[in-house]
């Protein structure tokens, strides 16, 4: 019985050896954690630039005086965007230089020109997001220069008013960087110029491409 005491004293003592030994051998490691990225939104604000081409017909009283003007545009734009759910809601304002231009036709003047210095925009849009692919409508008012020379008279510009209405898509390629293809339709009415001399406005589409840096 003696022995079997020794034994067994011996035995526990080296179970809880062993077990000491196990618990200074195993590390309790820390769960991992993951950081989702958060989704991409296109609400913010953003500026870019524009490059396109313009191309329509003087109309008014002068506009049979004239051939159908075409031209490269290019600009800037700002704006801001506001996304719920998957509409995105926005306003939009663009100024860009234009190389629109026409000379005259066999009913008018010889030699006279008539231009199109600066076309502007102020408009909101209306688009359905599908993650960073934005398809959206936009219309709102437009602005431009239209300049005038006849040979024997003078020249002249004026600011005519009107609207625009029209859409496009934009990607955003990062959630900085976004694209877009746009075409819109402008139709400025006719004003006088050159003492009531010639009276037109003009009727446009536009085609262009832009690229914006969101805020």
């Amino acid at each position: 019985m003696k022995k079997l005491g020794i034994v067994a004293g011996i035995g526990a003592a080296l179970f809880a050896t062993a077990a000491s030994a196990a618990d200074l051998g195993y590390k309790k490691q820390a769960p991992v954690s993951y950081t989702r990225a958060p989704a991409f939104t296109w609400t913010g604000f953003y500026a870019g630039g524009n490059l396109g081409y313009g191309f329509g017909s003087v109309h008014g009283r002068s506009g049979g005086a004239f051939k159908d003007p075409s031209g490269v545009i290019g600009g800037g734009q700002i704006g801001y965007n506001y996304q719920m759910g998957q509409t995105v809601l926005g306003v939009e304002t663009d100024l860009q230089a234009t190389g629109i231009r026409a000379s005259n036709t066999a009913a008018g003047v010889a030699g006279a020109k008539v231009s199109q210095p600066y076309l502007g925009t102020v408009r909101v849009r209306a688009g359905y997001a599908v993650d960073r692919f934005l398809p959206y409508l936009t219309a709102g008012f437009a602005y431009g220069g239209m300049h005038y020379k006849v040979p024997g008279v003078g020249a002249s510009t004026t600011t005519n008013y009107g609207w625009t209405a029209g859409g496009g898509v934009e990607y955003a390629f990062t959630n900085n960087i976004t694209a877009k293809v746009e075409g819109l339709y402008v139709d400025l009415a006719s004003k006088s110029a050159l003492n009531n001399a010639v009276k037109g406005g003009a009727r446009e589409g536009i085609v262009r491409t832009g690229l914006n840096y969101k805020f």
